[in-house]
């Protein structure tokens, strides 16, 4: 697995927070080569906080990827919205760095602005444009966010903030319906998602894209790609090229996790945060 030269500090810099020994829990940490996780949306009302620290408080992984969209500067030049289990999320992976597990952050167009410091190394955080990972059985992926494989974001910028602005709407309309399904007793369920997949312009989009970045994938002579963007969570095999999708925070609550013997899962924590759920159906044949 390709490990990045992170930036050292002294012990006397440290922030007491980052020493202070882990609750113990009655869940044990869940340990796997590699998480990747992406489209937090920081900043916004849509992020699922309390979900994600839950998740991430129940993994110990060698290496956590964030695959892009973590910070969601586009919405927050427009207003300010941080609350503190924002705070939690940003507290939980700097203590993940600091525990030894490699953390590399995948810049994405919602959090662009940090592009320029790509190459640089913050908190034990490793900024990069784009990354590589080797799993365990030997396959090359390339990690990237997807929005230069978007024609939308890459030609149409205005048309993206349009969407932008839908797709926030959505989002609370969402928060509506989950709060009337949990006076049900009813699991979280995203409308979002659900709109997304029977729309027929959407569905050609997420093909379009799948096929643009397996092209890319293999054009360069990767076995598989992982990337998030488009929110929405797979595994599938294209011409002989794995595409990976491991989904968002803000819908579907989904992540990417490689196990001992490298067979990467998608895990839906919105299902059941207590006992995490792994698709069967979107989990990788073993060879």
């Amino acid at each position: 697995m390709e490990r990045l030269t992170r930036g050292n500090s002294g012990k006397g810099n440290t922030p007491n927070w980052l020493l202070r020994p882990e609750p113990k829990g009655f869940r044990p940490k869940r340990r796997c080569r590699a998480v990747w996780i992406s489209d937090i949306h920081l900043g916004t009302k849509g992020c699922k906080a309390e979900m994600l620290v839950d998740f991430l408080q129940s993994i110990e992984p060698e290496t956590l990827y964030l695959v892009g969209d973590i910070v969601d500067g586009w919405s927050l030049r427009k207003g300010w919205y941080w609350p503190d289990a924002h705070n939690e999320i940003v507290r939980r992976i700097l203590k993940m760095a600091h525990r030894n597990t490699q953390v590399i952050f995948v810049v994405g167009n919602h959090d662009e602005v940090l592009r320029d410091y790509a190459g640089l190394s913050f908190g034990g955080v490793s900024l990069a444009l784009e990354a590589e990972h080797i799993t365990a059985d030997g396959r090359r992926l390339l990690i990237t966010h997807g929005d230069s494989f978007d024609g939308v974001v890459l030609y149409a910028r205005w048309l993206a903030f349009l969407g932008d602005k839908a797709y926030s709407l959505l989002l609370r309309a969402n928060i509506v319906v989950n709060a009337v399904r949990r006076r049900l007793n009813l699991p979280y369920w995203s409308l979002s998602a659900y709109l997304k997949k029977r729309v027929k312009n959407a569905v050609q989009f997420v093909c379009n894209f799948e096929e643009a970045l397996v092209h890319e994938a293999r054009s360069r002579g990767f076995d598989g790609v992982v990337c998030g963007h488009i929110h929405s969570a797979e595994i599938r095999q294209i011409d002989g090229i794995t595409y990976y999708n491991d989904g968002d925070w803000v819908e579907s609550c989904t992540a990417l996790l490689e196990d001992a013997a490298g067979q990467i899962s998608i895990i839906e924590w919105g299902r059941e945060p207590a006992d995490p759920m792994i698709v069967p159906a979107q989990m990788e044949q073993a060879a």
